[in-house]
């Protein structure tokens, strides 16, 4: 079992972004994932399986969700990821499933980054300070020439922790209480929310600027709102994401946006397909919900950095 200690040293962001950059381009099978109720019906127990395979490897993330788990602080969500190999089937390593799916999914948006975001861009604004966020300056720093960070959280107390760690790995790190100016301040707003309703305002985007959204990944999540999936040129991760995310399927309903007007996929922008950026004044949005390829080409970096 590799821990989530080990994990993180085996997933530095600059080999982790290549790594993902390689599977995209290479491609994988990565099904829709499957969801099981597990266990006595009042625990409301949900096991997902995500799987993926490759030419090299057969993977799975298990993901147990337990959520009475919180009553006797315990965690909720416990996931694992089982790598083995594409040619005799024998398993070659368990994975933290936590500390490798924070660390993709940070490296996903600092991929989209790479062609997205403007190459000179240096100020970035995290909206929220859990997990995923907490890994996000490191990973754009791999891409852009990050130096200021700017925090926003509705518990001001966790925004402060992260800017203390923030300053702590080398950038210049500030809390923000008032997120319309620090989202005009900013050359990219990375959210990493459970947001229900939108925080941030298509009205706030100035050209410019890329706008990464990752915590809708279900109908009921959004992050921002109608008018910035109008001002931007919108890419996605996967075709997924047209799908899953309240980020996209509010705006279509509301015929704001279609699905056809997704510029590209990090298909696309990985395998030449898409150039990205076209212009300096362009405001640019990513919204990813997450892929199992992501977690195969991450578990495979882990295994082939042991050997």
């Amino acid at each position: 079992m590799v821990g989530a200690e080990e994990t993180a040293r085996l997933l530095p962001f600059d080999a982790l972004v290549a790594a993902l950059r390689n599977g995209f381009v290479e491609g994988a099978e990565a099904p829709l994932r499957h969801q099981h109720r597990v266990g006595a019906p009042e625990a409301e127990a949900t096991l997902l399986l995500m799987p993926a395979w490759s030419a090299r490897y057969v993977g799975v993330k298990l993901v147990n969700v337990f959520p009475h788990n919180g009553a006797a602080g315990l965690p909720a969500v416990n996931p694992a990821y089982v790598l083995s190999s594409a040619t005799t089937g024998a398993a070659l390593a368990v994975v933290d499933g936590a500390e490798l799916t924070r660390r993709r999914t940070a490296a996903a948006s600092a991929l989209a980054a790479a062609y997205l975001a403007r190459e000179d861009a240096r100020h970035l604004l995290v909206v929220g300070a859990g997990k995923v966020a907490e890994a996000l300056p490191a990973a754009y720093r791999a891409v852009r020439p990050v130096e200021r960070v700017s925090v926003w959280n509705r518990t001001a107390s966790r925004a402060d922790a992260l800017v203390t760690a923030l300053r702590a790995d080398g950038f210049e790190a500030v809390r923000v209480d008032e997120l319309a100016p620090a989202v005009a301040a900013a050359d990219v707003v990375s959210c990493a929310t459970l947001a229900s309703r939108p925080v941030v305002s298509g009205d706030w985007l100035r050209p410019g600027m890329h706008l990464d959204l990752i915590g809708s990944f279900a109908p009921h999540l959004r992050e921002t709102d109608d008018d910035a999936l109008r001002k931007a040129t919108v890419f996605v991760d996967t075709r997924d994401a047209l799908e899953e995310s309240g980020d996209l399927l509010a705006p279509v309903e509301s015929g704001a946006f279609a699905a056809t007007d997704v510029a590209g996929t990090l298909y696309d922008l990985t395998r030449g397909r898409h150039a990205g950026r076209a212009r300096e004044d362009e405001i640019t949005l990513f919204k990813s919900v997450g892929t199992a390829l992501e977690d195969l080409a991450a578990a495979a970096l882990v295994y082939e950095s042991l050997a």
